[in-house]
């Protein structure tokens, strides 16, 4: 049964938590084991009664004036966020961003993991690109729908984006993380990331002292 609206956890709540996780994982590499709202809080600049009460939302995870396990709280979060198991991605688009995602190696140990590598253009299918033979779309949703795949990135021009989230809702993409810089029109039960440096980049020169 779907969550009535005003049981639903704010969106900006759930965005905070990989915040958290990578925290008390660099906490964890330094040898601590135990943490509080207010360390994690300096961290990441974020209020400690910011941190107590998103992680109300999930249930007790530490005691008042005892802080948190962080082994506990990892295992916690990795199941609240769903990577406490492996995700299987597939990405779509060959080109320079599509080939160097495919070679990070960073999601491995994140609950994901870079499965396919797909691309329109025929010069480049079947061409090796690291680890993955670059594979035609047209096989997209055959490998989707065989796999069950849930996720993928698209890392194509921005005239070429849309029509690849709709051949990818299509074979039954739940999430897209979408480097092209263009909004997707997608189904509500579709999710949607955006990654575009250029407006982060935008975002901070607000800020900036233009005589400096």
């Amino acid at each position: 049964m779907p969550l009535k609206l005003e049981n639903r956890i704010p969106d900006i709540v759930i965005g905070r938590l990989p915040l958290y996780l990578r925290a008390l994982n660099r906490l964890k590499q330094e040898g601590i084991e135990v943490t509080s709202s207010h360390e994690l809080g300096q961290r990441l600049g974020i209020s400690s009664a910011q941190i107590r009460k998103d992680l109300s939302h999930f249930g007790g995870f530490g005691k008042q004036g005892t802080g948190y396990q962080i082994n506990f709280l990892i295992t916690k979060l990795q199941s609240v966020l769903k990577i406490n198991q492996r995700w299987q991605v597939a990405v779509v688009g060959a080109g320079n961003l599509g080939s160097a995602i495919s070679h990070y190696r960073g999601f491995q140990d994140r609950g994901f993991e870079i499965a396919w590598l797909f691309d329109a253009d025929e010069s480049k299918i079947g061409q090796q690109v690291g680890r993955f033979t670059v594979q035609a779309i047209s096989e997209l949703k055959k490998v989707i729908s065989e796999n069950k795949i849930q996720i993928a990135m698209v890392a194509v021009p921005a005239e070429q984006a849309q029509e690849v989230a709709d051949i990818l809702v299509d074979a039954g993409i739940r999430a897209i993380l979408n480097y092209a810089p263009i909004n997707l029109t997608v189904p509500d039960h579709v999710m949607v990331q955006y990654i575009d440096p250029v407006v982060h980049m935008q975002h901070m020169t607000y800020y900036l002292d233009e005589n400096a």
